[in-house]
């Protein structure tokens, strides 16, 4: 609650806003803000909302919720975010938090038995960095073939037509960045 009054009083003093001045526009007396400011009272959700639209702003920036890059960086292997399966057996996985502010996208890709990425990515306006964890892997960028083994890298821009299939390997793993984040399929 504490947080959420200071970013509300930054987004108010930013604005040049005097606090009667917001408190009129809200709806609500100028002690009610400066309570809700201070951490001694907290808005409704309409109040809410007109606070944030009043400051050209949205309720989630406000209570916070674009915070937790910057203040939570870490992810264990244990808070990796399982995103889906595909239908040769591939499993995708998300390697960072929600921020709608990520200039790119970090995933693992865990396959198995000649899987592929079939259904995980579409072609989009920027670029792709692949690196091989474990497994050999047939790439196919633009018809033309790539074999990669551990510790391989691939760059490639991502409207570029590609296929990524697991070869020689029961299981394969690797590291999928794709920048700007595309919408997944």
């Amino acid at each position: 609650m504490k947080r959420l009054g200071q970013r509300i009083r930054k987004k108010r003093e930013m604005h040049k806003y005097q606090l009667n001045e917001l408190a009129k526009r809200v709806g609500i007396s100028a002690s009610a803000l400066s309570q809700i400011e201070n951490a001694k009272a907290f808005p409704s959700i309409v109040t809410l909302k007109s606070i944030a639209d009043n400051l050209h702003s949205t309720v989630g920036e406000l209570i916070g919720e674009n915070e937790m890059l910057s203040h939570n960086p870490l992810i264990t292997v244990n808070e990796r975010k399982f995103v889906r399966k595909n239908k040769s057996g591939s499993k995708l996985y998300l390697l960072s938090h929600h921020d709608s502010h990520k200039q790119m996208e970090t995933y693992l890709v865990h396959f198995s038995n000649s899987s592929d990425v079939d259904g995980f990515f579409s072609p989009h306006p920027g670029q792709v960095f692949c690196h091989v964890i474990s497994g050999t892997f047939l790439f196919v960028l633009d018809e033309e073939e790539y074999s990669l083994h551990p510790g391989d890298s691939f760059y490639f821009n991502a409207p570029v037509p590609n296929q990524v299939k697991l070869d020689q390997a029961v299981e394969g793993e690797l590291i999928w960045i794709e920048s700007p984040p595309p919408e997944l399929s």
